[in-house]
């Protein structure tokens, strides 16, 4: 139950009773899909095709009573779990992140200041402050409105939106439907208008709680290169065990023991089954998010991640993206003044104002919210607290009884006010300084003048705006008022039945983000297109091209000159445009389809409901985090947090990292696949004694499920990341250049290791002396692979000395484990080794050195290779 609303309500929850009704109700969501337990976790990895390989093996060794093989195997079951629940948790720790980051958000009043928080912070009491696009985040009763009204078709099935009034007393929350109610629900849409609520019910006890609906929330998607991953994994797997059954039947025929040949044949599973690959692009794409969320973009959808790279236009908003959005005003331009010249409050700062200028601030005030949050009109009551405070034209105890929204067709708001003595009602209008002379009816030469003085203002970068004022006793009949009150259904329902007159001019400054003009160098050189859409007047969109230093390939092209052009035109000029003046919300959607059919890959930003078909149909929709509306946020596959366009430019950046080092890891697991795979494999088709047992298989996946999933994760960029074009997007992760250099990488590993394992058979040194050398080779060679892979250039010491610190644990880590099972006589019989002298340690470090420069020399080749190509294609 509340009373209607007061003045004291405005201050809302101080913090103490915020966080006592927090610690009472809990938060304010609903029963939803939990975070995975480490327990669900380590259930799903003990599922891997490895594990129960390792699991069947030990079984096989516990039947031929050799105990303490099948304990080692239980050993490594356990290591690995470790290992994987390591991966998994830090993959759903950074899902559980995103999930919070991507919550609604919620303007509250609370200690009388205005705060956005997440919208599980709600708490009962609470004071919010609601506007059109906004999703509300609780029950609450409507304290005070103006032109409400919310879309609750999720609740009631009812298409049309419903008008909402401020409540008369004391009122009890009641069931959604109908119009004039003084109830906004969770979950609904605001449409139109604007209001201030307090909150009633939170989570499990709202209407939409009550049927059991769950808030949206971030959750992991199959992707395209998920897709085309579990394509591949597919195929793999059956080509893997149709040879394994090959190689237990060969087994068994040749030489008579089925056992061990079910033991070669779980060995070459464990060496060939292709599971690593799902779980890398998974935990790449998760931590990818994470990693673009810590630089203030949030990652909606895990298909951004993927798209990211491959950007080849950037559309952005000018206010706020471009700019600090931290409006002034800058220039007062009174109509009719006898200097017929602007007021630069930038050259008078220290001065007052001069009389012929008071009219023009009061009614810019008149016409703004009163307690405004738009930065245009905080510019404009800060400018009348500075300067008119203590006159007479400043009405804080005025009443508001009508606005007149901004609309598609006339870019104009008025409000209509009623003096504190009820003898005076004043309409103020503010908007585009056209549509302002539209509703003043201003003829064709008066128009020209006003837009040669508005070009004038424009080209100094300044946002202009158009100021006019009616009085109610001038309005014609039938909307003559009553006196001595007035009721607001008798006001006329269009802007333009009011007799209004033109005051002047505004023109705003908004500093250029200082972060900008090297975002815009770094985009120019990485090949990625930026173009500049925005509402303001050319000349204005050329000063700040100019300042941010973005190119203007031709002329500039406004939004009413793109509503007489045809598709076929727009498809030629889009192609030398890079700024867009004039243009509204709904053009964008063409501009975005117009790009798209020229083949670029868009990036588009917006923050208003009108912008969300622009944001879906774009590759990349991009909200803005902190002004942008619910259903913006909703429509876009990434969130700006900080509205900062260099933000853009570095979740670009980290885009091309996270598909570089995903494409590394894939071809590193591929390329050490190969010698495994080979050395189970080669040994039963000649009659050679086994290399690779389960055990030893076991323990390169110490070293290769870490490295493909944490090492290559961590890598930072490239040093020229930024310095080539966009990927194409239809570029697969597997390419044949890629195949073709895992392959050779792989098969130069399966030559050297087959090389040494042959010779020790040569000169005699023992089965369990070829396999030490052979399996020492086969480690460093692996270690070599990682450092190798870890740059397209050539390794450098530069290379080594970045911080990765996973890489150093794997490496560290593998060489210290291969040092005790090499020498700790246990553990060397455990793994079937003989001791390895100097002399033979000096061998398999050869081996490695060898295998480093052969790989290499591979990276030289299609180094060399990648640029003709290039130099043949330009």
């Amino acid at each position: 139950m509340v009373k209607s609303f007061d003045a004291l309500t405005i201050r809302g929850l101080s913090e103490q009773e915020t966080i006592a009704r927090l610690k009472d109700d809990g938060y304010n969501e609903l029963p939803s899909a939990q975070s995975r337990s480490i327990w669900s976790i380590a259930i799903d990895t003990v599922k891997d095709p490895i594990f129960l390989l390792l699991g069947g093996g030990g079984i096989i060794y516990w039947i031929l009573g050799d105990l303490q093989e099948a304990l080692i195997l239980l050993g490594f079951v356990f290591f690995i779990t470790g290992i994987s629940l390591y991966q998994e948790g830090k993959t759903e720790h950074a899902l559980e992140a995103l999930r919070d980051l991507s919550s609604p958000r919620a303007l509250v009043i609370r200690d009388g200041q205005r705060k956005r928080i997440a919208g599980r912070e709600v708490v009962r009491g609470d004071v919010l402050v609601l506007a059109e696009g906004d999703r509300v985040p609780a029950d609450a009763i409507v304290l005070s409105c103006t032109n409400l009204s919310t879309d609750e078709s999720l609740l009631t099935g009812e298409s049309l939106p419903v008008r909402k009034v401020a409540a008369q007393g004391e009122v009890e929350m009641a069931r959604p439907g109908g119009d004039e109610l003084p109830f906004v629900y969770s979950g609904t849409l605001v449409v139109q208008g604007q209001g201030i609520v307090q909150v009633q019910a939170i989570g499990a006890q709202t209407e939409m709680g009550k049927i059991g609906n769950a808030l949206q929330k971030v959750k992991p998607e199959i992707t395209p290169l998920q897709q085309e991953m579990t394509r591949l994994v597919s195929r793999l797997f059956g080509i893997a065990l149709s040879l394994c059954v090959a190689i237990v039947i060969i087994y068994g025929v040749t030489r008579g023991d089925w056992l061990k040949g079910v033991l070669a044949g779980i060995t070459l599973a464990m060496a060939i089954l292709p599971n690593e690959f799902p779980v890398v692009v998974t935990i790449f794409l998760a931590l990818g998010a994470w990693r673009i969320s810590q630089n203030h973009v949030l990652a909606r959808r895990a298909s951004a991640v993927e798209t990211l790279g491959s950007a080849t236009v950037l559309c952005v908003d000018k206010t706020g993206t471009l700019t600090l959005n931290q409006m002034a005003v800058q220039q007062l331009f009174p109509y009719n003044s006898e200097n017929n010249q602007p007021y630069d409050l930038g050259l008078h700062s220290q001065a007052p104002l001069p009389e012929t200028v008071h009219e023009l601030v009061e009614f810019c005030i008149l016409a703004s919210q009163r307690d405004p949050f738009d930065p245009m009109e905080k510019a404009f009551k800060l400018l009348g607290d500075r300067y008119l405070a203590h006159t007479e034209h400043l009405h804080n105890d005025w009443q508001l009884l009508r606005e007149y929204s901004l609309s598609p067709e006339l870019l104009a708001m008025s409000q209509v006010w009623q003096s504190a003595d009820g003898k005076q009602y004043e309409i103020a209008a503010k908007g585009a300084p056209e549509a302002i002379a539209d509703l003043c009816h201003f003829t064709p030469e008066q128009q020209q003048i006003l837009a040669t003085q508005v070009s004038a203002m424009a080209n100094l970068g300044l946002r202009v705006l158009g100021v006019a004022k009616a009085s109610l006793l001038d309005v014609p009949p039938p909307f003559l008022p009553p006196h001595p009150s007035l009721n607001p259904a008798h006001l006329p329902d269009r802007q333009h039945d009011f007799p209004f007159q033109f005051i002047g001019l505004v023109g705003l400054s908004d500093p250029v983000r200082p972060t900008v003009a090297a975002a815009i160098q770094e985009c120019h050189t990485a090949g990625v297109r930026v173009v500049m859409i925005t509402g303001d007047y050319p000349g204005t969109a050329q000063t700040i091209a100019r300042q941010i230093g973005l190119q203007d390939m031709g002329a500039i092209l406004t939004g009413a000159e793109l509503d007489k052009m045809s598709d076929a035109d727009l498809q030629q000029r889009i192609q030398n445009t890079n700024i867009f003046a004039r243009a509204v919300p709904e053009q964008k959607l063409r501009l975005v389809n117009a790009l798209k059919d020229k083949g670029e890959v868009v990036a588009m930003t917006g923050d208003g409901v009108n912008d969300a078909p622009a944001l879906k149909s774009a590759q990349i929709g991009i909200a803005m985090g902190e002004r942008g509306t619910d259903v913006a946020r909703e429509s876009a596959a990434l969130v700006l947090l900080n509205d900062d366009f260099s933000s853009i430019v570095q979740a670009v950046k980290l885009g091309r990292r996270i598909f570089d080092n995903l494409r590394k890891a894939m071809g590193y697991l591929l390329a050490i696949h190969i010698p495994i795979a080979g050395m189970s494999l080669i040994p039963v088709l000649f009659k050679l004694p086994l290399v690779l047992l389960p055990v030893h298989i076991a323990f390169l996946h110490l070293i290769i499920d870490p490295a493909c999933s944490i090492v290559f994760e961590a890598e930072p960029a490239e040093p020229n990341v930024m310095n080539r074009p966009p990927r194409n997007p239809n570029e697969p992760l597997f390419g044949r250049k890629t195949i073709g250099l895992a392959l050779l990488q792989g098969v130069g590993i399966l030559a050297i290791v087959l090389a040494i394992f042959v010779l020790a058979l040569y000169r005699k040194q023992g089965e369990l002396d070829a396999r030490a050398l052979t399996f020492t080779t086969l480690i460093l060679a692996n270690l070599g692979l990682i450092l190798s892979e870890r740059s397209s250039s050539h390794l450098s010491l530069k290379v080594l000395q970045s911080p990765n610190v996973a890489l150093w644990w794997v490496i560290g880590g593998g060489l210290v484990f291969l040092s005790l099972i090499l020498y700790v006589p246990f553990l060397r019989n455990l793994f079937s080794f003989s001791f390895l002298h100097p002399s033979d340690l000096g061998i398999c470090l050869a081996g490695g050195a060898i295998s480093l420069l052969w790989f290499e020399s591979l990276k030289f080749f299609h180094k060399s290779s990648n640029k003709k190509s290039h130099s043949v294609d330009s």
